[in-house]
């Protein structure tokens, strides 16, 4: 199973980083479990300076942007070979 963290306060942006990795996993049909990170510390831990963030697997993979669909799709297909 997936853990992909979205690392961000709640804003506009944030919020769309969800629901595209929330529609990359719908697409894959795979087990995930989507976690939204708010504490400015947590994130810290990840060291993304700029918000929005995307950890898969507890790998920063994208920082301070949007991310296509494409490229969330992608990473997610990476972490799921990455675990087989």
């Amino acid at each position: 199973m997936l853990t992909i963290k979205v690392l961000g306060s709640g804003c506009a942006n944030c919020k769309r980083v969800e629901q595209i990795a929330r529609k990359a996993v719908a697409d894959l049909a795979v087990e995930a479990e989507v976690i939204k990170v708010t504490d400015y510390n947590q994130i810290m831990e990840y060291n993304v300076i700029s918000t929005p963030g995307l950890v898969v697997n507890e790998k920063v993979v994208c920082s301070g942007r949007i991310p296509t669909s494409a490229e969330v799709t992608t990473w997610l297909a990476d972490a799921l070979t990455a675990e087989a």
